[in-house]
């Protein structure tokens, strides 16, 4: 059985090793370095206890976990708050009408304005998993087992919500939107300026982009190309989150060019499709899959199991997965049908 659940300094050297394998670059929010992975570990957990050092700023982090090898295959994220006290960047997209009425001239720009719009939004962030697992189970449970803590914890988030998703690399290397833009400001390689989006504050980007717009007809063609384009491998990533009801909008990330999704957060499929039933004991269980979220805190897991419906909202579990689950009898849990 998958299992999503917080995650635990001892997993560190499964999230490292995962981290590694991955061919395309890892989101910033998962950083490389040991020390600083857990410490970004050990705040998710003071954030679970709801330490007041974290309060209004909560940075959570799930993983995925074979409960049959006790391995973790992938990570997710949630912050509460985009920018985590601190101006979150992103370009906003929009356009300029340049004219002249003497010679009967006018024209439509594409510019990009810097912009921190959606800061203090609640973040989806910190995605990956094990390359086999895309487009499974495992997969769609990983994803939306963040947004099953969000309703079982609902005040602690915002009314919007965003996520960035990984804009298009080749497989060189090269990042086209930041070859044609970022790195003549910032006189570093992308992988250095997107580590330090993801550990420093967000301040040295505003101190090193022009405030001015960017006309994006100044840009290398490859680079216009890749504007509000995901990855390859985020396709399905983009694919699930539109099932959720995230649409992409006016923005794009500051270093890739990537798209930038949005949504109400008590329009998401998974928080306003989501039901509180008390667990009964029945065995022979048959019915619906369903994506179930149980505990509370540093104690909530989510899987994927078959449930079978019962009486004054009620749904039956084997006493084997109650034990393997850490619930019991009597409990409540929050359910969505898959």
């Amino acid at each position: 059985m998958w299992v999503v659940r917080p995650a635990q300094l001892e997993d560190l050297p499964d999230i490292q090793a995962l981290a590694s394998a991955l061919k395309a670059r890892v989101s910033s929010t998962v950083p490389a370095d040991e020390t600083k992975l857990a410490d970004k570990i050990e705040y998710s957990l003071r954030s679970l206890a709801g330490h007041p050092d974290t309060t209004g700023n909560e940075r959570l982090t799930f993983v995925l976990e074979d409960t049959k090898t006790g391995k973790v295959c992938g990570t997710a994220g949630i912050d509460a708050r985009a920018g985590n006290g601190h101006p979150f960047y992103n370009y906003r997209r929009d356009a300029l009408i340049h004219a002249s009425h003497e010679l009967g001239v006018s024209s439509r720009v594409d510019v990009l304005y810097p912009s921190h719009a959606l800061t203090d939004r609640t973040l989806l962030c910190s995605f990956m998993i094990a390359p086999e697992l895309r487009g499974t189970e495992a997969f769609e449970l990983l994803s939306r087992a963040r947004l099953l803590f969000v309703a079982r914890h609902r005040p602690l988030f915002a009314k919007l919500m965003a996520v960035e998703i990984q804009g298009v690399q080749l497989e060189s290397g090269e990042v086209p939107f930041w070859d044609s833009l970022g790195r003549h400001f910032f006189n570093m390689d992308f992988d250095t300026a997107d580590a330090y989006s993801g550990t420093l504050s967000k301040t040295f980007i505003a101190e090193l982009m022009p405030p001015n717009p960017i006309y994006v007809t100044l840009l290398t063609d490859a680079a216009q190309a890749a504007l509000g384009q995901p990855h390859k491998i985020a396709t399905q990533t983009c694919d699930l989150l539109g099932r959720e009801g995230f649409q992409a909008g006016n923005y794009v990330d500051i270093f890739d060019g990537g798209p930038v999704l949005e949504a109400r957060t008590d329009m998401l499929r998974s928080v306003i499709g989501s039901h509180r039933k008390t667990l009964r004991t029945g065995e022979d269980i048959s019915g619906d899959l369903y994506l179930v979220g149980i505990g509370e805190g540093q104690e909530f897991r989510c899987v994927l199991t078959v449930l079978s419906e019962g009486l004054a909202e009620t749904v039956k579990m084997p006493v084997s997965l109650q034990t393997q689950l850490k619930c019991a009898q009597g409990d409540e849990l929050l359910v969505v049908p898959l």
